[in-house]
């Protein structure tokens, strides 16, 4: 199956260049290229695709307004934002937008390329040391929860025991197998918890549950 991907990046020679290294890949197609974050909502509705490589910092519509835009269409595309360094406070704001992860502009092409895959398969693209570092840095750019104590009482007091146990694990970047292996149990019953945890939070992939997981306080940084 091919996956279809958009490149999103005011930046001609990015464009250019994520282009021919995802196209030179026989499972990926590039569909097509924006050079703003209102051309790339509007190509997404045209084009659907699988995959948004999306730059934060574009003119008209940054990247954190279009990826917000695009998870509100209700459509299946995924957002992969695209930065210059890890530590860029814009990228915790990406996250919170409905991005399922980040990858820096010097990845090699089998980081691109795999990085494109992961996305697509519905994974988070969030290494555990990469989750955390993110995490702890900008958790303190938020003075309060986002979610009311009220919220939160009702929203993860309907997941289990184990479900929560899940939920945590994923927050600190946890694979299903490695949280499989911690919780002694098939990886198969772990992507069946996941699974309901997503349902039952109303969210969209493991990325989201993980910032959930922390504004919560279900997790506490560092």
């Amino acid at each position: 199956m091919t996956i279809r991907v958009l490149i999103a990046d005011d930046q001609m020679m990015v464009r250019e260049g994520f282009s021919v290294l995802l196209g030179a890949m026989p499972d990926i197609e590039v569909v097509g290229e924006a050079v703003n974050g209102r051309e790339a909502v509007q190509r997404v509705r045209e084009l659907a695709p699988d995959v948004v490589l999306m730059d934060i910092r574009m003119p008209e519509l940054n990247g954190i307004e279009a990826t917000r835009e695009i998870v509100a269409s209700d459509g299946d595309s995924k957002v992969l934002v695209l930065t210059t360094f890890d530590l860029d406070e814009y990228v915790y704001q990406a996250l919170r937008a409905g991005a399922s992860g980040f990858l820096l502009k010097d990845a090699s092409a089998r980081q691109l390329a795999d990085g494109v895959r992961v996305v697509a398969s519905g994974e988070a693209l969030l290494a555990p040391t990469v989750t955390r570092r993110l995490i702890t840095e900008f958790s303190r750019l938020a003075e309060t929860p986002r979610l009311s104590a009220a919220v939160q009482a009702q929203q993860y007091g309907e997941l289990t025991e184990r479900e929560t146990e899940v939920l945590v694990l994923i927050a600190q970047g946890l694979s299903n197998a490695e949280i499989a292996s911690r919780l002694v149990v098939a990886e198969s019953t772990i992507k069946t918890h996941v699974s309901r945890v997503l349902v039952k939070l109303g969210l969209r992939d493991r990325t989201q549950a993980a910032v959930f997981a922390y504004e919560a306080r279900l997790v506490t940084p560092g």
